[in-house]
């Protein structure tokens, strides 16, 4: 599975999360599998579906669709980037490009969304088992350029 493809549907499926109401995102099973801790892996139920809840104020990261099972900021093994403003958290989980990073690279003339997309391009992305989100990062990597 490529989950920067343009037929990617992995996340077209919405959820509210039992914590907040933000809508969440469907996320693949690997995601969950590649991020929680190992203590959270345990409870972790295989056989449900998960979402993604983008809310930056809310503490839950991913929630079973039917909200019985919920997994915290805490019980990931990165830092969110929707849930955590430190300059030094990636925004790209696959290259490492953090917000400081990119900052830099701009204000140097930079492009990091050229250079994320020709690695996605030549097939290098992991985004459904380095980003938390399970999905490509390439519009946060835009919103962030476009909105500082």
């Amino acid at each position: 599975m490529d989950c920067c493809a343009p037929t990617n549907r992995v996340g077209t499926m919405k959820t509210n999360c039992p914590n907040c109401g933000q809508n969440g995102r469907r996320v693949p099973l690997i995601t969950l599998k590649s991020l929680l801790k190992p203590a959270a892996l345990a409870t972790l139920e295989p056989d449900r579906d998960y979402a993604f809840c983008p809310n930056p104020s809310c503490e839950t990261v991913y929630f079973a669709w039917d909200g019985s099972l919920t997994f915290a900021v805490g019980d990931l093994k990165v830092p969110v980037f929707q849930k955590d403003s430190d300059m030094d958290v990636p925004v790209c989980y696959c290259f490492d490009w953090t917000r400081e990073r990119i900052e830099r690279a701009v204000r140097n003339g930079g492009e990091p969304l050229q250079e994320i997309k020709a690695h996605v391009q030549a097939g290098r992305c992991g985004c459904e088992v380095n980003n938390p989100q399970g999905a490509c990062c390439m519009g946060n990597v835009a919103e962030f350029i476009f909105d500082r």
